[in-house]
C-alpha cells in the first residue's frame, strides 16, 4: 500500500537521497546526469542521443557529455544502431542496474525515515535554514 506524502516529504526524501549518494564511496552524478541515466533505465527505449534531448528538453551535446560521464562509469553505454549507422542507441548495464537498485533502496530508508519522524520534528526540518539569525 503506497503511503501519501506531501510535497515537502517528497522533497525530503529527494534530499536525504541525495546526500546519501553523495557520501557513499565513488563517484555521484550531477542532476543532468542523473535525469539521463533515470530516462534510460526507467522508460521504455530504444534510447537515442536525439530521443533523450526531446525528451528532457536539452541539446543534444548536454546529452553526449552526460552519457561521456555515463559511459565513464560504466551505467550506460553507446553503442551504434545496425537499423541505421547514422544513429547511437543508449544502452543499460549490468554496474547501471545495480546503480538504480541501490538508490531505490537508499530512497526506501529515507522514506521510513521521514514516515517514522514525530511531526514536530519533520516541521522543524522543513523550515528553511538560517531564518531568525542576525547578519554581523
Amino acid at each position: 500500500m503506497a503511503v501519501q506524502s506531501n510535497p515537502d516529504q517528497l522533497v525530503g526524501i529527494l534530499r536525504d537521497t541525495i546526500v546519501a549518494l553523495v557520501r557513499r564511496d565513488g563517484p555521484d552524478l550531477s542532476a543532468r546526469q542523473l535525469g539521463v541515466f533515470l530516462t534510460v533505465y526507467l522508460t521504455d527505449g530504444p534510447h537515442t542521443v536525439r530521443g533523450l534531448a526531446a525528451e528532457l528538453n536539452v541539446s543534444k551535446p548536454a546529452i553526449t557529455r552526460a552519457l561521456d560521464r555515463l559511459g565513464e562509469l560504466d551505467l550506460a553505454r553507446r553503442k551504434v544502431d545496425p537499423m541505421d549507422r547514422r544513429s547511437v542507441i543508449v544502452q543499460r548495464t549490468l554496474k547501471g542496474t545495480a546503480f538504480l537498485r541501490d538508490m531505490r533502496q537508499i530512497m526506501t530508508e529515507a522514506e521510513t525515515h521521514l514516515r517514522d519522524m514525530p511531526p514536530a520534528t519533520e516541521a522543524a526540518n522543513a523550515e528553511p535554514r538560517g531564518e531568525g539569525r542576525k547578519a554581523g
